[in-house]
């Protein structure tokens, strides 16, 4: 049955709230079963949960409550207040250090990920926009990047969609891949922190396999190592976007020259989340905040990634995600190893050296 546009903006208010409490009810018994099961963790159980449930009710969006706003909250808003809370759990001089010593394997990343997007990209003959996408998604900070560079780029919706959705099934492996191949390998806490925040593409899915692996060892160092890596490195998008910005402008039309210099919004692109963490961060360095508080605001920023995670969960649909095409496919999975394997490279040459 159509639901009329009255309809849908009467029940926005409702459908946000519907949504929202949507994630709750999946995010609560998966926090529960995550202490139970900490190898998965609570965050893949609550994906998955939420995967699960969009597969068996295909039709909850077509209710005449519409709860995509308020997933659509949870899956971006829920998260990002998730992180400015994990930063009552850390030092300035921590994130200052921590951050310094992944500048240099950005470096590398980086610059795998760019170059094995632009000569695989060529040589199977994707569209140079597309390419263009997956090779920012994965070096940066996957969809946030991807809407960044897409005005810069003139981006048509076809490509954008084949990036988003190749970007997006590899942030879901990563959280159920990373944290047992980095048992596997035998990596340390800090070790795994800085693979994750410099191998996964999205920050979801990093803070992710951040909790389940600091879950399964019983202390934060992986979580909060992996996401002060992971916000350094999205800082990149400034830089990264306007070289792009400058490229495509000097390669356009007059016309285009101005278009292009001016879809680059610095206040529209910046991750203003990321200060809200470094002013966490300053306050619980400088002022005598009691251990008790600053624990209870980290343990409910940890519940909100449960929650954030559910939400990406209900936003899956895995069929849709293999049906955009299967070379896209193979260009995310080449720079998502590329750059998984720089990484522990890079870090094992930092360490003989």
């Amino acid at each position: 049955m159509l639901v009329r546009a009255e309809e849908i903006r009467t029940s926005r208010p409702a459908g946000i709230f519907f949504g929202i409490a949507l994630c709750l009810i999946i995010a609560a018994p998966s926090w529960f079963f995550g202490k139970f099961l900490p190898v998965i963790g609570g965050p893949v159980i609550g994906m998955v949960a939420g995967m699960l449930i969009a597969a068996a009710f295909p039709r909850l969006r077509s209710l005449s409550v519409n709860p995509a706003a308020g997933i659509a909250f949870s899956s971006k808003k829920l998260l990002q207040y998730a992180i400015i809370l994990l930063g009552f759990e850390m030092n300035l001089n921590r994130i200052v250090e921590v951050g310094g010593q992944s500048l240099l394997i950005m470096l590398f990343t980086l610059s795998a990920a760019f170059l094995i997007a632009f000569f695989l990209g060529k040589a199977l003959k994707i569209r140079g926009t597309t390419t263009a996408l997956i090779g920012v998604g994965t070096a940066i900070c996957g969809g946030s990047a991807i809407a960044a560079a897409a005005p810069i780029l003139r981006a048509k919706d076809e490509d954008v969609a084949h990036a988003i959705s190749t970007i997006f099934l590899f942030n879901i492996l990563a959280v159920f891949i990373f944290p047992q191949a980095g048992r596997l390998l035998g990596l340390s806490d800090t070790g795994f922190g800085m693979w994750a925040g410099t191998a996964i593409n999205d920050t979801s899915s990093v803070v992710a396999a951040g909790t389940s692996w600091s879950a399964y060892t019983g202390n934060d160092t992986a979580l909060v190592f992996a996401t002060v890596v992971k916000l350094t490195r999205t800082l990149m998008i400034v830089p990264v976007t306007l070289v792009l910005a400058l490229y495509s402008s000097r390669r356009g039309t007059r016309d285009y020259k101005e278009k292009a210099i001016g879809a680059f919004r610095f206040a529209k692109i910046f991750p203003w989340f990321v200060l809200g963490f470094l002013a966490a961060a300053v306050l619980n360095t400088v002022l005598p905040i009691p251990k008790e508080i600053s624990a209870a605001l980290v343990l409910a920023g940890k519940f909100l990634i449960v929650m954030a995670m559910s939400a990406i969960g209900l936003n899956t649909n895995m069929v849709k995600l293999v049906k955009n095409g299967l070379r896209p496919i193979v260009l995310g999975l080449a720079c998502w190893l590329s750059v998984a394997g720089v990484s522990l490279a890079v870090q094992s040459f930092i360490k003989q050296w």
